[in-house]
């Protein structure tokens, strides 16, 4: 081990292990009641490619729950960073007594009670298949049925993140960042060290 590395490793400290890297923030959307909520969501995960599935957790007590339990379904909204004051909003307040349906120009798709959001440039429509509990949260389980995005955030006929441009959460710092620079290619970038190694 270099003498650099060694001294880097005594400099580490012990941290709140209550802490996770960069998260992508949605705005997750139900029909409750039958009106459309919306609340914004970082702590969420891919969990399959084939089908393509996802998973959502939800505190217990939020009004948005109630919705996808009804239901059975819910949506996945990605705002860019034009929509960063409105998507805390959503987080800050609840849909028990505000409207928070009326923010947005809401559209349904497919599924047609998981509503979503026009102004965001990706929204995808999931159906729940498994529901898991954890301390104070569900873990929403489903599969993505169909995915919308603007015209415009298209590259080759896919979704380009960096046209998208979305917001990200940092905990425990709390703060709202945009992507940075492309650093490198995927699946690729660590070839040259396979090809030495072999």
């Amino acid at each position: 081990m270099s003498r650099g590395l060694a001294d880097v490793y005594k400099r580490q400290a012990r941290v709140e292990p209550n802490v996770l890297p960069v998260m992508p923030v949605c705005l997750v959307g139900s029909m409750v009641d039958g009106k459309p909520n919306f609340m914004t969501v970082a702590w969420f995960t891919r969990l399959s490619y084939k089908p393509p599935m996802v998973g959502a957790a939800i505190n217990h007590r939020q009004y948005t729950r109630q919705g996808i339990v009804e239901t059975g379904t819910y949506s996945m909204c990605f705002p860019s960073r034009t929509l960063l004051e409105l998507t805390d909003y959503c987080g800050l307040v609840s849909g028990r007594n505000v409207d928070k349906g009326a923010l947005f120009n809401v559209f349904f798709g497919e599924l047609g009670t998981a509503p979503m959001i026009r102004e965001c440039p990706l929204c995808l429509e999931v159906a729940v298949s498994r529901t898991v509990e954890v301390a104070t949260n569900t873990f929403f389980i489903g599969e993505i049925k169909a995915a919308h995005a603007h015209a415009d955030v298209l590259s080759d006929g896919r979704p380009d993140m960096t046209k998208i441009d979305p917001l990200l959460l940092t905990m425990p710092q709390n703060g709202y960042f945009a992507l940075g620079e492309r650093v490198g290619e995927a699946w690729s970038a660590g070839k040259k060290m396979k090809g030495e190694k072999a």
